[in-house]
């Protein structure tokens, strides 16, 4: 194993001399968001860790959601994080993975009546989402008609304490995140755990994704990965494993 991993991480300065890695994501905290600083967050510090130990050249952007989609799936010099996994995707992308382990839910404003007791039951409602998010795609795979498109979450959540929409799809890490920032919001209906990760290009190097595959497994295996979550306030992956 350790010389099967040694060629790995040698044949890397050859495939990655002239390339610059493009990593992708949008403001989605607390897993990526701007700072003063740049670019922060519990799946960003995964990344920069993970890039730190390869010694490869990157960047990391922060762009509206479609866009990073878009370029991670067209152009092979990028990857697009934190990107749920699903059937869909999955022939699209290359995967390194799980930056989190999360499940999906249905959040109401605080103190709407809207209760949906199952996922048929809330086809009748209008659900917010965001432009090519994994939310979207699993919104319309279930034929939700009213599904209302925003190019950010920040601009979905507006949406729902307005009143503009009725429910909005997140995970339930984010969802703790905005009621520890005392957002009015509460949880209407939760749904099954889903795998988020870094999706890279069909055509990117596969000796890269195979060295980030094992920098990420490092992290989660010495507990560095949960160390991050508790920073940003969330929960630990540990407690979602059995569920993959």
């Amino acid at each position: 194993m350790k010389a099967l991993i040694a060629a790995l991480f040698l044949g890397l300065a050859t495939t990655a001399e002239a390339q610059t890695i493009k990593f992708v994501t949008e403001e989605y905290p607390p897993y990526n968001f701007s700072t003063g600083a740049g670019p922060s967050g519990a799946a960003v510090d995964q990344v920069k860790l993970i890039m730190e130990r390869l010694k490869l050249p990157y960047t990391i952007e922060v762009l509206p959601w479609a866009r990073a989609f878009m370029l991670a799936e067209t152009d092979p010099a990028y990857c697009v994080f934190t990107t749920g996994h699903d059937a869909e995707r999955d022939r699209n992308f290359q995967w390194v993975e799980p930056l989190l382990i999360d499940h999906m839910v249905m959040v109401r404003q605080a103190g709407s009546a809207i209760a949906p007791a199952s996922l048929e039951d809330a086809h009748q409602y209008t659900v917010g989402t965001q432009r090519e998010d994994f939310s979207a795609s699993y919104l319309k795979e279930h034929r939700f008609p009213k599904i209302d498109y925003a190019a950010n979450l920040d601009s979905s959540l507006k949406k729902l304490l307005a009143g503009r929409v009725d429910l909005l799809m997140t995970s339930e890490k984010t969802f703790e995140s905005m009621r520890s920032e005392g957002k009015p919001v509460e949880a209407a209906l939760v749904l099954e755990g889903k795998l988020y990760g870094i999706a890279c290009h069909r055509d990117f190097p596969r000796d890269i994704v195979a060295a980030m595959q094992y920098e990420l497994d490092r992290l989660i295996g010495n507990g560095t990965q949960d160390v991050i979550f508790k920073q940003y306030g969330l929960k630990p992956n540990a407690s979602l494993q059995a569920e993959k």
